[in-house]
């Protein structure tokens, strides 16, 4: 792992991985971390027109994950084709699926959003924001209207518990993207609206949805389709401090989260189909794990997952790893 881990930080592009670009990006690092008296200083020359007099969290859960503010470039302009005319995606690549009434279904690959993590769309007469966060394996699509004002976001480059933190461009306020809570500035308390969305594989989306459309490649220089966490699944979380989660389960084990309750993946995988809590969940096999290979199409068998209510409408969920269920609903229900 030494060509990709670097003293834990996120994993490095290959395209920055030589003597230079490891010295370069080693002295950011070292400069970019300060004593914890000096943490809030620090942020307020990066980021002054962010309120820090409005906060939810302690600061010093905050540090930089490397890259600086929009050093990884959400997408703010995407643009799509045709499902039927995609040809670069592997059946097995995982894609983040919106598919509301009304309009044709969206298909956001992950070999796009493990290098932009954000993508401010609008579908229909709604604007949402597509997120994935690769640390915490969260993906997630929120409603990108809240009390009235449009809001886009950008990645600032800092995590906290590894998570990736947002910021909307309109009041530089930060955002806890696992949670869609403002955690810092003018909207903090404040809670995006999570949309139903899943992650399915590209053959199950096209399958599905024949007229559907599939994010075009973002005309940036990225090794898309290359994964830059390569066998992070398997090994241990990024810059994470936090208690393990309880009940033995490992911290990155995959797991169904819907609002504060967690199915460990293994178990619905085993059973394929769980009937609990108002909810029916689903996994058939067909979809690669981003984080495993070196090529996102190629990583071992994850499962396709579905949440779906008693009435058969699908319900927002995510994925994430068990670290961050944990971190983040501290007192959450395991499903076991």
């Amino acid at each position: 792992m030494t060509d990709t881990l670097i003293f834990g930080f996120r994993p490095l592009p290959r395209s920055w991985r030589n003597v230079h670009g490891l010295v370069l990006f080693i002295a950011f690092l070292l400069s970019s971390i300060g004593a914890a008296s000096a943490q809030s200083d620090r942020f307020e020359h990066a980021w002054p027109n962010t309120d820090f007099s409005r906060l939810s969290v302690d600061l010093d859960e905050v540090i930089s994950g490397g890259p600086p503010r929009d050093g990884i470039p959400a997408i703010m302009d995407p643009k799509f084709i045709p499902a039927r005319e995609e040809s670069r995606l592997a059946d097995r690549e995982p894609v983040m699926t919106y598919a509301p009434e009304g309009s044709a279904a969206r298909a956001y690959p992950i070999r796009y959003l493990m290098w932009h993590e954000i993508v401010n769309d609008v579908v229909g007469t709604r604007p949402i924001t597509v997120t994935f966060c690769p640390l915490c394996n969260t993906g997630m699509v929120f409603d990108g209207t809240l009390n009235g004002q449009t809001l886009t976001f950008g990645v600032s480059g800092l995590l906290r518990h590894s998570d990736m933190i947002m910021y909307d461009h309109q009041t530089e306020s930060w955002w806890q993207q696992a949670l869609g809570v403002g955690i810092a500035g003018e909207m903090t308390g404040q809670a995006l609206t999570q949309l139903p969305a899943w992650m399915e594989s590209w053959a199950s989306f096209r399958e599905a949805n024949p007229n559907g459309l599939v994010l075009d490649e973002p005309n940036w220089p990225r090794n898309y389709g290359a994964n830059p966490y390569r066998r992070y699944d398997t090994t241990r979380p990024f810059l994470y401090s936090g208690e393990n989660p309880p009940h033995g389960i490992p911290p990155l084990e995959r797991v169904v989260r819907v609002g504060n309750k967690a199915w460990p993946l293994t178990r619905l995988r085993e059973e394929r189909r769980i009937e609990e809590a108002g909810l029916t969940l689903t996994w058939t096999e067909g979809q690669a794990s981003a984080l495993d290979t070196d090529a996102i199409g190629e990583g071992r068998e994850v499962g396709n997952v579905r949440v779906q209510d008693a009435e058969g409408h699908n319900v927002a969920h995510d994925i994430p790893f068990a670290f961050a269920f944990h971190a983040f609903h501290p007192n959450g229900q395991w499903m076991r």
